[in-house]
């Protein structure tokens, strides 16, 4: 249904959506595309006034993609507060928010998917999380194809994402410049992160080893350390310093083709993914970019 709330347009069918494209494209409008999951915090409101700035008219989609997510990962509890997501996109001149329910994007007898093969979603989470890749590639192609859009704008908290969808826009022709936007952390260095809601006050100041392992290894890479296993040494050894966190992975990589290094002598990923109790959190810092 079509409503309007907070001067927010709110569409639940795709048909809804391409009536809506069609007109603003048949006044001349360029469309920019926040593609989320909801929850929303200040890492997405960067986003959308990123793309505020550079498109006329702004969609955000709010939807909870159940084919991205693995069989004992969180899909039935990630948080989900869609009216105050609406005052949020409000608030930042959204001009409208794509909200489906699982059976609008994937109705009876649906059975086409995106993979991406060429090794990006091999490494990293994609090692970590099998099909997850494939679920964001197929929600997010269908929602570049729903909206028309002209950009479309990523966290670069999910770098890997980035380079997944930069390379099937890539391969399959989609007219669409996909933008990467800094990573938004708090105060205290913590990327800011819908997953950030499971953890306690104890757990969330924690979590601030994510971030200062990174700071740390910056800094030794600015000041001549370009081995990759000299800097992934740092930032395991600083990560084990916090009895709470738990490592998962400290990998490096070439970015964006995600290939193994043995010295950085062009941009590289730099990523991480670290359990702070049952909360698992990731991020990056790109290196030599």
């Amino acid at each position: 249904m079509n409503e309007t709330k907070h001067n927010l347009k709110i569409f639940t069918t795709v048909n809804e959506v391409r009536a809506f494209v069609r007109e603003q494209k048949q006044a001349g409008k360029t469309i920019g595309l926040c593609p989320t999951m909801g929850a929303l915090h200040e890492g997405h409101m960067t986003l959308m006034r990123a793309a505020r700035k550079a498109c006329d008219v702004v969609i955000a989609s709010v939807f909870v993609n159940p084919v991205q997510f693995g069989p004992n990962e969180d899909y039935d509890k990630y948080p989900r507060q869609f009216d105050a997501d609406c005052k949020k996109l409000a608030a930042e001149g959204v001009d409208a928010v794509f909200h489906p329910t699982p059976e609008e994007m994937y109705p009876a007898g649906y059975g086409t998917y995106i993979t991406v093969e060429n090794g990006i979603t091999d490494v990293l989470c994609g090692a970590r999380r099998p099909g997850h890749f494939r679920g964001v590639a197929t929600v997010v192609t269908k929602l570049m194809n729903i909206t028309q859009a002209d950009k479309a704008f990523f966290g670069q908290k999910d770098a890997q994402q980035v380079a997944v969808v930069r390379r099937f826009v890539a391969d399959l022709n989609i007219p669409v410049e996909v933008c990467m936007v800094p990573i938004c952390r708090e105060a205290s260095g913590l990327a800011r992160s819908s997953r950030n809601s499971y953890m306690t006050a104890e757990e969330k100041q924690a979590a601030v080893v994510l971030s200062r392992s990174l700071r740390k290894a910056k800094e030794a890479f600015e000041h001549g350390e370009h081995t990759a296993e000299t800097l992934k040494t740092i930032v395991r050894a600083e990560l084990e310093t916090e009895p709470l966190a738990k490592i998962d992975y400290v990998d490096l990589y070439t970015y964006p083709a995600l290939l193994p290094v043995d010295v950085i002598d062009e941009p590289c990923l730099l990523a991480i993914a670290v359990y702070i109790g049952k909360t698992r959190l990731i991020d990056n810092v790109i290196l030599g970019d």
